[in-house]
């Protein structure tokens, strides 16, 4: 499924409970996965090609941050509004299911669990997503539960700006 609106055109009221909608695709080198562990995450499986080998994975992998930071450029690319996001306080249930290797090339499925408008600031309101970063084979190798504040567009259509006082 894709939105009605373009990324630069979308708020809140485009997030429709149930709603999926699936991403292009990142592919991930095994110089990415050792460049990004060396600095990150330096354990043997994801920095040393023969320690790997001999690690219960049989070789590199990435590390599951990596994993997370492809997955959030991906949503950043093609889900996230730029001109509505308000950040996120958040995620769930945080689960790396299966390795991700040399040559894989992620995408994502995003399920829209609900939509809330806020009580105290109507003027946005959050979606909870269910995230799936999915590998070439569509085999689902990382899952969270995300939340997402966005800005909600006023009766005319028109979002307010609500980051200069009011005169």
């Amino acid at each position: 499924m894709t939105f009605e609106t373009m990324a630069e055109d979308r708020y809140f009221e485009d997030y429709q409970p149930g709603a999926v909608h699936e991403t292009g695709s990142i592919t991930v080198s095994e110089a990415d996965i050792i460049e990004f562990a060396r600095q990150f995450d330096p354990q043997p499986f994801h920095v040393d090609p023969l320690a790997a080998k001999q690690s219960v994975f049989g070789g590199i992998i990435a590390s599951g941050w990596h994993t997370a930071s492809l997955a959030m450029r991906l949503l950043v690319d093609h889900y996230v509004s730029p001109v509505a996001s308000l950040g996120s306080p958040g995620a769930d249930e945080l689960r790396w299911l299966e390795p991700v290797r040399p040559g894989d090339s992620l995408s994502l499925r995003v399920t829209i669990l609900e939509v809330k408008t806020s009580h105290s600031k109507p003027d946005r309101g959050t979606v909870r997503t269910y995230v799936e970063v999915m590998n070439q084979h569509r085999q689902v190798v990382m899952t969270w539960k995300g939340i997402g504040m966005m800005k909600r567009r006023n009766k005319s259509g028109v979002v307010e700006d609500n980051s200069l006082p009011r005169l």
